[in-house]
């Protein structure tokens, strides 16, 4: 079996979460006031998703 594939599923299941909780707490500014105001659970979810998304593609890739 090959690492990507468990680290892929990792962040694509973790990312959801956290994006999931970003949208559920946009408009609670006090939460994101430390951050600046930015939704950093939204962003840094979408990221970790993109990132195991293309652990899960490269193994995928790697198959054929």
């Amino acid at each position: 079996m090959d690492i990507r594939f468990p680290i892929g599923l990792l962040f694509v299941i973790l990312g959801f979460i956290l994006a999931a909780f970003g949208l559920f707490t946009m408009n609670d500014a006090e939460l994101y006031a430390r951050s600046l105001g930015r939704n950093i659970n939204l962003w840094t979810g979408l990221l970790m998703l993109v990132f195991g998304g293309l652990m899960l593609l490269s193994t995928r890739k790697k198959k054929k």
